[in-house]
């Protein structure tokens, strides 16, 4: 029975030892770079991913809360950044509808729904993102 559980615990830090881990010293940063109107009355939100988590991200979709000048929730949006290569910076274009670039204060990263490392599972890298925006508006989790 002692064997046994010897066993079972050196399986399962076999098992933890081969899942991939994104490093706490490696950073996912998504930085709201600029804002551009559209012909349509809406704004285009351009953003730069640089990830420096070690890992190809094959799934990254952020939950986001679009708050206008008197800080009210004026939209939620859905957003899929994927892929995000390792060690690189990603450039990616978002329309934000029906909404003046001016008329937004503030916007919030709300929830991730997907993290995937490439060939992985589900993870949760929440606590590895870092914020950072260039606009007028600010990108605040």
């Amino acid at each position: 029975m002692r064997q046994m559980s010897r066993g079972a615990v050196a399986l399962i830090l076999a098992l933890f030892s081969a899942a991939p881990v994104l490093s706490a010293e490696g950073r996912l940063t998504v930085e709201l770079n600029k804002f551009e109107q559209d012909e349509g009355g809406g704004c285009r939100a351009f953003f730069l991913f640089r990830n420096q988590t070690g890992l190809t991200l094959e799934g990254f979709e952020m939950s986001l809360a679009v708050l206008n000048t008197q800080g009210v929730i004026d939209r939620l949006l859905s957003i899929d950044a994927a892929p995000l290569p390792a060690a690189r910076t990603t450039l990616k274009l978002f329309e934000i509808p029906e909404t003046a670039c001016g008329d937004i204060s503030e916007i919030l990263l709300h929830d991730i729904p997907s993290c995937r490392p490439q060939n992985e599972a589900e993870t949760d890298c929440f606590a590895l993102i870092d914020l950072d925006s260039k606009t007028s508006a600010a990108l605040v989790k």
